[in-house]
Order: structure tokens, then C-alpha cells, then sequence
């Protein structure tokens, strides 16, 4: 008897001395082992260095990834103690939230202690977040910011309310949400498990928009997505996105679909919006600045919010968008431009070089009116004239018209000719200006050099350095050799410009000095965020002071005497040209009409599609009368 419980003592005893000479010397192996499992995806191999459930754990490490949206979860180790048979070991944690969301960071502690000679994490919730705890999930909630207006110069938006249908879920409620997923994926092209994972990462009790259809595309649609079931959830939502006037320039905005978002590569979600075109489109980020987020925790019986645990606004750049457009004059030059004969209008502050009105019809705002490169004929002599005065030409000089002339081998011919006046005389330079005397004006080559021609239109801009935050065409001159290439400048055949750059030639008449264009004064650039300064634009040019009132008096002529007669309106004097120019372009015959002019500070440049040159003169006419009633 003695021995055998002799015996049985010394067992008891060998035991612990042999599980304590196994046991681990360290926790360091268990707590990289569970770091590296939880941020590879080995939830099992997590699971195995905890003294939890393993199936608990597994789900507890997967459900946490999964209501994250996580794209990643890193750790760094910051330290490790031991006292005994218990260790704590400190680390950091990083959670990309993907969506170009913020990265999540905080610190915990991870305890362990030894079992069965093994170092074990003490499970609990709260080793995934210090907040976290039994009953409880993770969320992401997420706060688009709403975009933001484009205004008039007054602060008037640009643009019209719209609705937006916007189908989601309510997670608590969805019983498919697999199917729903699906579906969408099949009618969108939405990534199947993008739309997945936002649901399970929401707030259960809020609802989570999917997809956002405008008002034509829901209408295609309505029938496949009520065939999806009530897990599918349609609300509307009011935003200020059809443009008004001038609907090219301020450009149309659309809801984002997986084209668009794979374009803009993040953050955008369903709800949000994207500029398809014009200043929306050039403005987009400051327009839509950024969705805010936070990680909230919530009870999993009451689906009620327990505490945020971070929480990330968004950008706070977002901005209106401040143009230069003025709504009145907006509303005049599209009445005066509103027959049936394709035709753009763009009017500027003459003081300023602010644009105040883009109409058109049948034609593109930004393509032609801001960027269109079409030749000025008869309507550029007038900036050849800036030159040709300071060579010493004589308004009052005798120049006939002729039908025909050849200059330098080049040919030119004027529909309506005239040789002489009525009283027997020859027509004046004045005279030639104001009929927009092709003939008579290509013959004054002679009077200037290539290289005073150059000087001049460079003084008014043409061929300058704009800074617009849309397309635009400051125009181009050739070199000038000979006579003939000389002739076909100064009778605007071979010079090309935009309907932009012959309303700022016309400003710079009016007030005296050439000003680069303005459209948008907030904010300064269309991307406030680069590290790259913006180009300075080109300075004010003043014309010669002595020049000046004789090239008015050339406009001024066109308007009592010549073909822009059209033009004139009640009120302060109208100046102003009009020309009439055909060319071929892509091998189609192309007749355009011309009208350059200014009243008081609105200066004006008109473009029509016709071969009658008064008959920009008449929307110009039209217009200022109706700018007059509407000030």
C-alpha cells in the first residue's frame, strides 16, 4: 500500500514538471501567429492560438472583415510582457476601408495565457477593437455630400431641379441579399460583390442605396426591377442637375454607373453624381467633394447605434462654382438666336473680358462658340486695320471695289462690287470697311509688312495662351510672306478663329484695352488640389490711344452705312461689322455670316451658318434691344 501511493504521488508530481519543461518560453510565436492568420484570411490558424470556440472565433475575425467592407487589415507589434503565466502583447491596427475611404488606425491589446502549456489568446470580442463587445457588430456608414451648384454671377444656379430614383435595401430586412445582388449586376453591370459587401457592411436599420437610375433610364427599366421583389427598395431624391442655359457650358450631370465609377476609380456610391460634360465635368471634384465616413458599432437584437468609434467628414473643398455668366443677358442671346438658321452668340463685358452669355442653335456652345476654328473673312480687317492705320493708311482715302482683283496671284471677288458712289466718286477705306469690301482690302497688302500684321492680331489675343477651364481657340494667323499670303489675312480667308476670340477683339474696341476671358472667378482653377501652379494668363494690352478712335469709327461706319446696319438698337450707339464667307471644309461647301460689335459695355460676336451677312447682324440687333429691355 505505501508503495503504490508512493507511486501515485510521485505522478502527480512528474507532470506539471514535464508540461512546464514543453511548455512555450514565449507568447511571441502565439501572437504572430494570430496576427498573421487574422490579416491573411486564416481565420482557422487565428482561431487556434485563442482559447475561444474555434467557430466562434472564425466567424467573429470573418464577420468583422465583412461588415468593414475591409480591403485590408494590417498589424504592427508594439510590445510584449510576461508575469508568470499571463502576457500581454500591444499592437497597432490599420483597416483600409476601401473605396479610397480613410485608413483606419487605433491600438489594442492582446492578452494571453498559458493552456496546457501553450500561450492562448483570451478571446473576447473586445480583442478585435477595445469597443467592441459581446452582441455587438461593426457598420460603416457613409454620408455623400451633396453637389454642389454652378451659379451665375449673381449667384443664381445654372441649373434645374432633377430626381433621381435611387434602388437599395434595408439590410435588416432583405432576405436575399444575394439575389438582389445578382440581379442588379445582370441589369447594371455593377460588380456583384461590390453591391454585396456594402449591404453587409451598413447600418442594418438604415437604407443603403445600390444603384442610381435617372428618370428616362428607371422608366426602361421599372418592370425587371419590381420583378426583383419587395427585397428591393426604390426611393427618389431631388437634385439641383438639369442645366439651364448655357446648357453646353454648364454642362449635364448623371447618375454614376459602373462605367463611370471604374473611370473615376473611387469613392463614388449609388446616389452619387458625375459631370458629363461642361464645368461639371472640368469641376467634378469640387463640385462633389467627398463621402464622409464612420465605423459605428450597433446592438444585434435592437439594431440601435451603441458608439462611433471614428469618424472621417468629407473633403471640405466642396464648392459652388462661380461663372461669369449673367442670367438676363443669358435670356437675351437666346431669344435673339432662337430662329431656325444655326447660329452661336457669345457676348462679353467689354471692361472686363468677362463672358456674360454663350447662346447657340443648332450648334455647340463649347465645340464652336468657345473652340470653333472658322475663318472671320471681311470681319478681320479690322484688327488688320490696327495695323494698317499705324502704317499711315487714310480712312478717307479712295479705294475702288471691284468685282475681281488678283493680288499677288491670289484672287479675290466681292458679290457686290461698287467702283464708285453714286456721286461719281470712288468709295472710301471707311466705305470698303463698312460694305466688308473683300477685293478693296486685300489690295492694301502692300501697305503693311507680315511682320505688323502679326504684331496686331497678337494685340488683340489672337493666337494667345488662354486659361479657361473648357475648350477654347484664341485663333491663328499664318506667316505672312508675300502679298498674297498677306491679302488672305487681312480678308480673313486664311486666319481662323472662334466666335470667343472676335467678341474680345470687339471688347477690346469698346473699353480700349484687349483682356484675356473670363468665365469661372470661383474657384481659381478647375483643380485646387495640385501641387502645380497655374500658367499666369496673358496680360492687358492697350491699343494706341491714336489709333483707337479711328478703328471706331471703321465699326461705327459698318453700323450707319454698311452691312451691319441690322444692327443698330435704341439706346447708346451701335458699332459693329458684319462679313459673309464661304470656304470648303471635308470637301463641303461652308457659307458663314459674320457680326463683331459692341453697345455700351456688351460686346458681341455672331456666327451663323448662312451666306447672307446681314443676317448675323439682325440677331445682333435683336439682341441688344432685347438686353436693353431686360437691364
Amino acid at each position: 500500500m505505501r508503495r503504490g501511493l508512493s507511486a501515485g504521488l510521485s505522478l502527480a508530481v512528474v507532470v506539471p514538471m514535464l508540461v512546464a519543461c514543453f511548455a512555450e518560453p514565449s507568447p511571441h510565436d502565439a501572437v504572430s501567429e494570430f496576427l498573421v492568420g487574422w490579416q491573411s484570411g486564416d481565420y482557422a490558424a487565428a482561431a487556434d492560438r485563442t482559447d475561444g470556440d474555434p467557430k466562434v472565433v472564425r466567424k467573429a475575425l470573418e464577420d468583422a472583415e465583412l461588415q468593414l467592407d475591409a480591403a485590408s487589415i494590417r498589424f504592427s507589434l508594439k510590445g510584449l510582457s510576461t508575469s508568470g503565466d499571463n502576457a500581454d502583447a500591444q499592437f497597432h491596427v490599420q483597416v483600409d476601408l476601401g473605396d479610397n475611404s480613410p485608413i483606419w488606425q487605433y491600438d489594442n491589446d492582446l492578452p494571453l495565457h498559458l493552456v496546457d502549456g501553450r500561450w492562448k489568446v483570451r478571446w473576447s470580442p473586445s480583442v478585435i477593437h477595445p469597443e467592441l463587445h459581446q452582441g455587438q457588430r461593426f457598420a460603416v456608414k457613409v454620408t455623400p455630400e451633396e453637389r454642389q451648384p454652378i451659379e451665375d454671377r449673381n449667384g443664381d444656379p445654372l441649373q434645374r431641379e432633377s430626381t433621381l430614383y435611387l434602388a437599395g435595401v434595408y439590410p435588416a430586412r432583405v432576405k436575399d441579399p444575394v439575389g438582389v445582388c445578382e440581379r442588379l449586376y445582370q441589369l447594371t453591370g455593377f460588380a456583384q460583390d461590390r453591391l454585396l459587401s456594402r449591404i453587409r457592411s451598413a447600418p442594418p436599420q438604415e437604407f443603403v442605396p445600390l444603384v442610381t437610375f435617372g428618370a428616362k433610364k428607371y422608366a426602361q427599366l421599372l418592370d425587371r426591377l419590381e420583378e426583383i421583389g419587395p427585397d428591393l427598395t426604390i426611393e427618389k431624391a431631388s437634385q439641383p442637375l438639369g442645366p439651364a442655359q448655357p446648357v453646353d457650358i454648364v454642362g449635364k450631370v448623371g447618375a454614376i454607373t459602373a462605367e463611370t465609377m471604374q473611370q473615376l476609380g473611387g469613392p463614388q456610391r449609388a446616389g452619387d453624381t458625375v459631370g458629363q460634360g461642361g464645368l461639371q465635368k472640368a469641376y467634378q471634384d469640387q463640385l462633389t467633394g467627398s463621402t464622409g465616413t464612420a465605423v459605428i458599432t450597433y446592438d444585434l437584437k435592437t439594431g440601435e447605434q451603441v458608439a462611433e468609434l471614428a469618424q472621417w467628414p468629407g473633403r471640405t473643398n466642396t464648392t459652388s462654382v462661380r461663372t461669369t455668366i449673367d442670367k438676363g443677358v443669358q435670356q437675351s442671346a437666346d431669344f435673339a438666336v432662337g430662329g431656325g438658321t444655326p447660329a452661336v452668340l457669345v457676348a462679353i463685358d467689354g471692361p472686363s473680358g468677362e463672358i456674360r452669355a454663350v447662346a447657340s442653335q443648332n450648334m455647340n456652345q463649347e465645340r464652336d462658340a468657345l473652340a470653333g476654328r472658322f475663318p472671320p473673312g471681311t470681319a478681320f480687317s479690322i484688327v488688320a486695320a490696327d495695323g494698317l492705320l499705324a502704317a499711315g493708311l487714310d480712312p478717307k482715302q479712295k479705294l475702288p471695289c471691284p468685282a475681281d482683283r488678283t493680288v499677288g496671284g491670289a484672287r479675290f471677288q466681292h458679290a457686290q462690287a461698287q467702283t464708285q458712289t453714286p456721286t461719281g466718286q470712288a468709295p472710301t477705306v471707311t466705305a470698303d470697311f463698312a460694305q466688308g469690301c473683300a477685293t478693296a482690302l486685300a489690295s492694301l497688302s502692300r501697305r503693311i509688312g507680315a511682320g505688323a500684321l502679326a504684331q496686331a492680331a497678337s494685340r488683340f489675343g489672337i493666337g494667345g495662351d488662354w486659361q479657361l477651364p473648357l475648350r477654347s481657340f484664341s485663333g491663328s494667323v499664318p506667316a505672312g510672306g508675300g502679298d498674297a499670303a498677306k491679302a488672305k489675312i487681312i480678308a480673313g480667308q486664311s486666319v481662323r478663329v472662334s466666335p470667343l476670340s472676335m467678341a474680345l477683339v470687339a471688347g477690346a474696341l469698346s473699353s480700349g484695352t484687349w483682356r484675356p476671358p473670363t468665365l469661372v472667378t470661383s474657384p481659381a482653377s478647375p483643380d485646387t488640389s495640385s501641387d502645380v501652379t497655374p500658367a499666369e494668363p496673358p496680360r492687358p494690352v492697350a491699343l494706341d490711344p491714336e489709333t483707337l478712335p479711328k478703328l471706331r469709327a471703321l465699326m461705327r461706319a459698318g453700323v450707319t452705312s454698311g452691312t451691319a446696319s441690322a444692327a443698330a438698337a435704341p439706346g447708346e450707339k451701335v458699332y459693329g461689322i458684319s462679313a459673309a464667307v464661304s470656304y470648303t471644309e471635308k470637301k463641303h461647301q461652308r457659307n458663314l455670316s459674320w457680326f463683331i460689335g459692341w453697345q455700351g459695355d456688351l460686346a458681341v460676336a455672331v456666327l451663323t451658318e448662312t451666306p447672307n451677312p446681314a443676317a448675323s447682324a439682325q440677331i445682333a440687333g435683336q439682341f441688344f434691344r432685347s438686353a436693353r429691355t431686360a437691364a
